[in-house]
């Protein structure tokens, strides 16, 4: 199989490292594999020593002509069965260069919302009508979009991004640097803050936690509308704002449980998988893919989104019981290693590239 991948591979090999195994496995099983992105790219290399053909190419806006004159050269020149494009730049310049050609279209949706049929900017991406099939991060984000696109919907999958214990190993974070010993019951919360990711909710919530030596961790940027509601927090010496850092995951290793307070728009979140790689359990809310990760009462606790005092109940369970911590946690990571490999994000992304192509 001759497949295209149209996406950016600017950031982090950490968040990038689930999409690019699947096109790494790919290679290795035997199928030609073109990543047209930046050329510029600290992966390239590593991506050419897998097997992988890297061509430098990666549109300035969301339609590139430049691009688009590119991406249909290669298609005219290699004869590809897939093309995939992965985000808001890439898929609409991959829609308009696959026109006329035989290649299926496949297009990647990674978070509930903000795809609708009255917007025109939708017919750019997901909703364009030469896209063949679209690939979801959750059950969630499937069954939203499916709601949307006029036509094909059996052609609308939840894949899950496949991960890797052994990517994830790392020391954790000395508790001494925030000055916290093992005594302590320590959650933390990791979010580039915005409106959606339910912060007021969780402080609020922290009113209703009664375990004693309990603290919560903030890792991220973007706190600052919410700092007046850290002080008005009966447990805001409890409260560590520490900012953005770059060892997230040896941060999650390092706490007690991790908690998602969002109101909305995930899709599958990161930060719930580095916790259950790392042994960490989580408390969720039912907005988008993460009731998919946990089991509720057995890796973590599910509870209803905007509800201040069920995330707070939910946080007070948890941080009166270590041992309960020690449990659902053994048991997260079980599940990660058992129903979101990578290997099975491969399997199932041959099935369906397979099922475009015998229509």
């Amino acid at each position: 199989m001759k497949i295209l991948v149209c996406a950016s591979y600017l950031h982090a090999w950490n968040s990038l490292r689930p999409e690019a195994a699947i096109f790494i496995e790919l290679a290795r099983q035997g199928h030609q594999v073109t990543i047209m992105t930046q050329g510029e790219s600290e992966h390239v290399s590593k991506l050419e020593e897998c097997g992988i053909r890297v061509v430098d190419g990666y549109p300035k806006r969301k339609i590139c002509f430049d691009t688009i004159k590119k991406i249909r050269h290669e298609l005219k020149t290699h004869d590809y069965d897939i093309c995939y494009a992965f985000n808001s730049k890439t898929i609409p310049n991959a829609a308009f260069a696959c026109i006329g050609f035989n290649v299926k279209l496949v297009v990647y949706r990674g978070t509930t919302g903000g795809l609708y049929r009255h917007d025109p900017s939708a017919y750019l991406t997901q909703l364009h009508p030469r896209v063949d099939g679209i690939v979801c991060v959750s059950e969630a984000v499937r069954q939203d979009v499916v709601k949307r696109v006029w036509k094909n919907k059996d052609n609308v999958v939840t894949i899950y991004k496949g991960h890797e214990l052994d990517w994830y190993k790392v020391p954790p974070t000395e508790r001494s640097e925030f000055g916290l010993n093992e005594d302590d019951v320590v959650a933390i919360t990791a979010a580039h803050v915005r409106p959606s990711k339910g912060i007021s909710v969780l402080l609020e919530a922290t009113k209703y936690i009664t375990a004693p030596n309990f603290h919560l961790i903030l890792a991220g940027s973007g706190y600052e509308p919410h700092f007046d509601e850290m002080k008005a927090s009966p447990m805001s010496e409890c409260i560590h704002y520490i900012g953005h850092r770059t060892d997230i995951p040896s941060i999650m290793c390092m706490a007690d449980f991790q908690v998602q307070p969002s109101i909305s728009g995930e899709g599958l979140p990161r930060t719930i998988v580095e916790a259950m790689a790392n042994g960490t359990t989580s408390v969720v809310t039912t907005t988008g893919g993460a009731p998919e990760l946990v089991v509720d009462g057995e890796t973590g606790y599910i509870v209803p989104t905007g509800d201040a005092k069920a995330l707070g109940e939910a946080m007070d369970k948890l941080a009166q019981d270590k041992a309960q911590c020690t449990a659902m946690s053994e048991a997260a990571k079980k599940r990660l290693d058992e129903s979101f490999s990578s290997r099975v994000t491969v399997k199932k992304h041959l099935e369906f590239f397979d099922r475009l192509l015998s229509h």
